[in-house]
């Protein structure tokens, strides 16, 4: 089984956005880890994307990070607009006998004073580079027995491997004090990916984290396509429990025809329980 691997992280902090694990490595692949990303994001800020060559990224970048607006009053659909201030980077690298011969650095979206400014505000180094994930895949690797390099411990299904990613980037973040956010010229003292970042103020157990409990995402009702249904008295009788008492609500609704030019109204009867 041949599986591909994204992963997104912030450069700043070290923290690890998400990941997504596929069995091709195509455009839904891109889309559901920007998905993450864009989850991750606080809406129309300034906003510095380094990727690799692959030309799937950009495009995703671009579905990603946009916004519903309503450009007119009234009925009518909203449109999607992208953020103004996304700079999309583009980092290639060459290589000949398993070493780096050239680098090539191109922006797909926005300039390269832009690209520099938010470069240097997330101390990410003084050139674009992807140096950071590509230290966190090497992590993944070393950490995660099913993607190391020639060994006897092959993922036989999909979601083993998945469930160890999350695993590891779950104590990559809460549980693991990172080295370069520790050093004096950071914090100072013994740093995880999620203090950098602001979610916690202390170091997790591994204990902790898998006991910890996620509330639930609030329930939305569906939107209801379509004319209202009509509540009759036989419906009504059709969904009431055994044992209900019915309670009477006469509703009068007016309804008015233009072709005759007369009123008619209308008693709907619905049964409530009491």
């Amino acid at each position: 089984m041949l599986a591909w691997m994204g992963l997104a992280m912030m450069v700043s902090t070290r923290w690890w956005l998400g990941g997504v694990v596929s069995l091709t490595r195509d455009r839904s692949l891109a889309d559901q880890l920007l998905t993450q990303v864009r989850a991750c994001c606080q809406p129309l800020r300034a906003l510095l994307v380094c990727t690799d060559g692959w030309s799937a990224y950009p495009g995703s970048i671009r579905r990603a990070f946009r916004e519903q607006v309503k450009k007119t009053v009234g009925r009518g659909r909203a449109c999607l607009q992208a953020w103004p201030e996304v700079c999309i980077a583009t980092v290639i690298k060459r290589t000949e006998k398993k070493r780096v011969v050239e680098v090539i650095r191109r922006m797909s979206q926005g300039t390269l004073e832009q690209a520099h400014r938010l470069l240097a505000q997330s101390q990410g180094g003084n050139v674009l580079n992807t140096a950071f994930i590509e230290r966190l895949n090497g992590t993944m690797r070393e950490r995660l027995a099913s993607l190391t390099r020639k060994c006897r411990h092959a993922a036989r299904r999909l979601e083993a491997l998945e469930v160890g990613m999350y695993l590891l980037g779950g104590t990559y973040t809460f549980c693991w004090p990172h080295h370069e956010l520790s050093k004096p010229t950071h914090l100072g003292s013994p740093t995880t990916p999620a203090m950098a970042a602001g979610l916690t103020d202390h170091i997790w157990s591994v204990q902790a984290l898998l006991s910890y409990r996620v509330a639930p995402a609030p329930w939305v009702a569906p939107k209801r396509r379509g004319r209202p249904v009509k509540q009759t008295k036989l419906h009504a009788r059709k969904h009431q429990l055994p044992g209900e008492q019915p309670l009477c609500w006469l509703l009068g609704v007016s309804v008015l025809k233009q072709a005759k030019k007369e009123s008619y109204r209308y008693l709907i009867t619905c049964h409530l329980p009491v």
